[in-house]
């Protein structure tokens, strides 16, 4: 198993990329803390089903965007576990404006947007580099987006927050090395309750991919399995999981 006897946290972990990614890993060996803020429920199920295969696995309530909750659940891992070895920075919030509504992209919207998915990967890394320091292969994945390079995606402020971290993900790269490699996957539209897009937006979007089809929460995972366990050359960078849109643009 390529995590055997590791140990990751998963923010965000009970849902989406997030929940697949937590599965994903403990059948590889890993000990996984899923972090969750609202989704109880499934971030208890997560647990339930790795520990039913034979895993170790807990849940975390905290919000990632308050760095009082963060390093408390840091600490908790630390008790749980006694290290920390892989950490996932993928929750993530959004509220759907279109971006030529300008008036309605709040102050509420651009906070929450950025103190989720811009600060809270700055909170999450920071508190877990004195543990992820103290391991030999130690990494870090950012879930960004491929709206950090196109500008689309579900709001302006959110196509915003994904860019930045994926220009933190270089900071934090070059901040942390070499004991610590910090990447990012760069997801593209992938079928998720997470902005709640209506059916056809789905539908439409698979004839627009050059490869036809729409990545899946499982394609996200194995892109994050692949940068936590056998990419050990690799820093700094951003993976594409796209289906080739971003590069190729639309299929004629």
């Amino acid at each position: 198993m390529r995590l055997k006897d590791r140990v990751a946290l998963i923010t965000g972990g009970g849902t989406g990329m997030g929940r697949a990614t937590a599965l994903l890993f403990a059948r590889e060996g890993a000990k996984i803390a899923v972090n969750y803020s609202r989704s109880q429920a499934e971030a208890e199920e997560v647990v339930g089903q790795i520990r039913s295969e034979g895993g170790k696995a807990i849940a975390i309530q905290a919000s990632v965007a308050k760095e009082a909750e963060v390093i408390a659940m840091m600490k908790r891992v630390e008790s749980e576990f006694g290290r920390l070895d892989a950490l996932i920075n993928n929750a993530g919030w959004t509220h759907r404006v279109p971006h030529e509504k300008l008036d309605d992209l709040t102050d509420e919207i651009w906070n929450q947007t950025l103190d989720v998915n811009l600060r809270g990967v700055f909170y999450c890394t920071r508190a877990a580099a004195p543990m992820l320091r103290k391991q030999d292969g130690a990494s870090v994945v950012n879930n960004s987006s491929i709206a950090a390079m196109t500008g689309a995606g579900s709001s302006m402020v959110y196509a915003a927050a994904k860019a930045a971290v994926t220009t933190m993900t270089m900071s934090l790269a070059r901040a942390l090395a070499p004991q610590i490699r910090v990447n990012a996957i760069a997801p593209g539209f992938v079928r998720t309750q997470f902005a709640n897009w209506p059916a056809e937006m789905y539908e439409k979007a698979v004839t627009r991919i050059p490869l036809q089809r729409l990545p899946t929460v499982e394609d996200i995972a194995e892109a994050m399995l692949y940068l936590v366990a056998d990419a050990r050359s690799t820093t700094g960078e951003m993976l594409l999981v796209d289906g080739g849109i971003t590069r190729l643009g639309p299929r004629a």
